[in-house]
């Protein structure tokens, strides 16, 4: 690629989500890691040349990197890359797999010396600054497993009755992502997978800590101590008092207004459009959908910081 066009991709938010300095600091960061596993892969067989002999790469790391936020960016499929980079499309394929889970391993940026991989370590940073947590689920479509293959309908999502995935998503009161979980058949339900990740036993061991949730998750409350908050139960389901109808009414949206944040968090992933429907094999979703949380949580980082006057 020549170096005009790579300095509009980079220079130019909308195609890759990120700013020149937040691209700068993933080549930084992520350069060192890339280039060590090449080359221990290189290593690792028998070979009659040396290690680094031979064809050098036609995709240098910068390009392959750039690819790889177009693709999560906009969804754009390898052949397209393959032609915008003049490349064969199995060369994107290829540097898209590497650059995949490097990018899911960073994290959530919290600030520039703060970073979250765990939900260990997201419950721990909710209790060190006092900050309330809020905590939801969302589905991304994925294509139908082959007919004939077990377990073909634990896909299915009970709610938008279509193949999906479902990923755990927390926030802080800001809407910032803290956390993106690895992905479960869409067929679990919420607060299923709330407690297949472990969140239980983290609240009831771990500091005094607030997570905002919604009715999905009623029954952690009760399990955490009181320390995952739901909305109210309905105490009449026939013929209430007007006075409870109103009362209940009024808890259920102020709940509602604290914990909508988390869903303008999901808003900003789901811009990512390798979230909004994969084409894709369902073993990867785990990583996109963590490799996008970390970089719109930089991003997100990245804006809060005031830049220096002139």
């Amino acid at each position: 690629m020549e170096n005009a066009t790579r300095a509009v991709i980079i220079g130019n938010r909308r195609i890759t989500g990120l700013t020149a300095d937040v691209i700068a600091e993933l080549i930084a960061e992520v350069g060192p890691l890339w280039h060590e596993r090449h080359q221990k892969r290189l290593a690792s067989r028998p070979r009659k040349r040396a290690v680094g002999a031979g064809a050098k790469h036609r995709l240098v790391f910068v390009d392959r990197l750039l690819a790889t936020l177009v693709h999560l960016r906009h969804a754009t499929t390898h052949d397209v890359l393959a032609c915008w980079f003049g490349v064969d499309r199995s060369t994107i394929t290829r540097a898209i797999s590497e650059m995949r889970p490097l990018l899911a391993e960073r994290g959530c940026t919290i600030s520039p010396d703060v970073r979250l991989r765990t939900l260990a370590e997201v419950v721990g940073h909710l209790g060190e600054t006092g900050k309330t947590g809020i905590i939801d689920g969302t589905e991304i479509r994925v294509r139908r497993p082959a007919t004939g293959r077990k377990d073909r309908d634990k896909f299915i999502s009970g709610k938008t009755k279509q193949n999906a995935v479902k990923a755990m998503v927390v926030t802080d009161a800001k809407g910032r992502v803290l956390f993106c979980s690895p992905t479960r058949p869409g067929s679990c339900a919420d607060i299923t997978h709330a407690r297949q990740s472990g969140l239980v036993k983290l609240l009831t061991n771990g500091p005094a800590v607030e997570i905002l949730a919604d009715a999905g998750y009623q029954g952690l409350g009760a399990q955490t101590g009181g320390r995952v908050v739901t909305p109210p139960h309905r105490k009449f389901k026939k013929s209430a008092p007007d006075w409870y109808e109103e009362m209940y009414e009024r808890q259920r949206k102020a709940h509602s207004s604290r914990r909508i944040p988390v869903e303008h968090g999901i808003a900003h992933l789901k811009n990512w459009r390798a979230l909004a429907r994969h084409l894709g094999r369902r073993e990867h979703m785990s990583d996109i959908v963590q490799a996008v949380a970390g970089l719109l949580s930089q991003q997100q980082t990245a804006d809060l910081i005031p830049t220096p006057q002139m």
